[in-house]
């Protein structure tokens, strides 16, 4: 007894919302080849259609004609196509799904680090309401600082004494 296959196993709604805007006409199209298919397939009978061979044999003059084709019809048989793709299917998805939890993993480590960052800066004081003491503390690598590291103005690193030109430091190595 040949498989049957009752309806579409597909869940279009669900591949319609993973499937991108610009691929949207591709889907629809492919989605109207499918149904049209399975209207064929389920149009047809499971089974092939019962012959009155008796019938033929009393009306056909050959003798053994119709066993001969008695005997092929019986014997044909129509294999349901093997499902060889499956396995390679679902190595890739174990593939993927690999890839797609240390995504998840890494993008949460982000966020929760990002979260740290904008919980700090929103408990700092607002800009406008700092002094000067209050800008150090909360940012002691950019304020100015005269008595450890003092700086002439205009405040730059170029107008600095020790100031090193990046540029003519790569070509000096060269």
């Amino acid at each position: 007894m040949a498989k049957r296959i009752a309806q579409s196993s597909i869940n279009w709604a669900a591949l319609a919302e993973r499937v991108p805007a610009e691929q949207k006409g591709h889907l629809a199209a492919f989605k109207v080849k499918s149904d049209g298919y399975l209207r064929r397939v389920l149009a047809n009978p499971p089974e092939p259609p019962k012959i009155n061979w008796n019938l033929y044999k009393q009306t056909v003059p050959i003798p053994g004609m119709v066993d001969t084709f008695q005997k092929q019809y019986e014997a044909l048989k129509i294999p349901y196509p093997a499902d060889t793709m499956t396995a390679q299917v679902e190595a890739q998805w174990q593939q993927i799904k690999k890839a797609i939890d240390a995504f998840v993993q890494e993008s949460n480590t982000n966020i929760a680090s990002y979260q740290k960052q904008i919980d700090e800066i929103k408990a700092l004081l607002p800009y406008d309401q700092m002094t000067m003491e209050d800008y150090r503390d909360a940012y002691p690598d950019q304020a100015l600082d005269p008595i450890n590291r003092p700086t002439f103005w205009p405040h730059n690193p170029e107008e600095q004494l020790d100031y090193v030109d990046p540029e003519k430091k790569a070509h000096a190595a060269h």
